[in-house]
């Protein structure tokens, strides 16, 4: 009888914990979408809505954000050093910010798949053509990076060049630690998304954007803009935990591509103190594999060399538009 209460009880108390938990997640999830609510138009791609934000006159380049993230990363402050020039599109990439998946099929709490690279520029190349991108310059950052090499493999006709930020382009040893790990699982995917998202404070989001800047500070108001209450929705962060966790394999086929089929030019900038994804697993041997390809190292900078060096993406961007007769 005793065994049968404290069951009871105990079956209760998670009840009552899941209840709050879902409350909070919800409260917090409609004050996000709220607070930071699209900033562009929305074009539909067979069915699918994909968040475009357009600004400028001129050739096309279109900005891809790395992991978790939103066109905010680029409306903050890189977008506007463009727009005298180019026209500039910055895509909420599949399954993040208001983009939706690509499919169906990936929907779901316990669905632990996820759109590849080959994929996203799929659909986003698509997105481009409706608004008459149909040779842009494509800019990705991190994993935004690794969906506009799969765009230039596979898409070499609908696309000027690549300007590569920092992103994975060559398979990794190890794995990507405990939290892709779990939030990607199939159990804890539907357990510990609702929980960061409910009860994430503003000092641990403070925290772990720091860290993906370090060794260079967070630029002031880059937090206040960006949205990080938007990253943290639980379904932006199964999408992200379940596309950063399938990448590998698919980044395995790519990088064996590179040397013959990988046509357009090609810019690469990374940082030599970049621990999120490191230069000499990734950039260098991009580099040696694309024969035409530019590799810039920035000296002391980490992850995130558009907010540390923008004067030198900008010379990239540039570069490439004179290259492929653009301006």
């Amino acid at each position: 009888m005793a065994i049968n209460l404290i069951a009871t009880l105990s079956l209760a108390a998670v009840a009552g914990v899941a209840a709050v938990t879902k409350s909070q997640v919800n409260a917090r999830k409609d004050t996000a979408e709220q607070d930071y609510p699209p900033e562009g138009q929305f074009i539909d791609v067979g069915g699918r809505k994909v968040h475009a934000v357009v600004r400028g006159e001129g050739p096309d380049v279109i900005l891809l954000h790395g992991a978790g993230g939103n066109t905010r990363e680029f409306t903050f402050d890189f977008m506007d050093r463009l727009t005298d020039r180019y026209r500039v599109i910055i895509f909420d990439r599949p399954g993040l910010g208001y983009t939706d998946r690509t499919s169906d099929t990936y929907d779901g709490v316990f669905n632990t798949t996820a759109e590849s690279p080959a994929e996203q520029a799929e659909m986003l190349q698509a997105a481009a053509a409706t608004l008459g991108a149909h040779k842009p310059i494509v800019l990705g950052h991190s994993f935004g990076g690794s969906v506009a090499l799969a765009w230039g493999l596979n898409h070499p006709d609908a696309i000027a060049g690549v300007v590569n930020l920092a992103a994975p382009s060559h398979p990794w040893p190890g794995n990507l630690g405990p939290f892709y790990t779990v939030n990607a699982s199939l159990w804890g995917c539907a357990v510990l998304p609702p929980m960061i998202s409910a009860y994430a404070s503003a000092q641990q989001i403070e925290t772990s954007i720091a860290g993906v800047f370090a060794p260079q500070p967070v630029p002031d108001g880059y937090i206040d803009h960006i949205g990080a209450p938007l990253t943290i929705r639980p379904t932006n962060l199964r999408t992200n935990a379940r596309q950063v966790t399938t990448l590998r394999p698919h980044i395995v086929d790519m990088a064996g591509r590179y040397a013959s089929e990988f046509t357009r030019p090609l810019e690469i900038l990374h940082g030599d103190l970049d621990a999120t994804v490191p230069l000499d697993i990734h950039s260098i041997p991009l580099n040696q594999a694309v024969s035409h390809a530019n590799l810039t190292v920035l000296d002391g900078v980490g992850h995130m060399p558009h907010h540390a060096h923008p004067d030198l993406v900008e010379a990239a961007i540039d570069r490439i538009a004179t290259q492929a007769g653009l301006r």
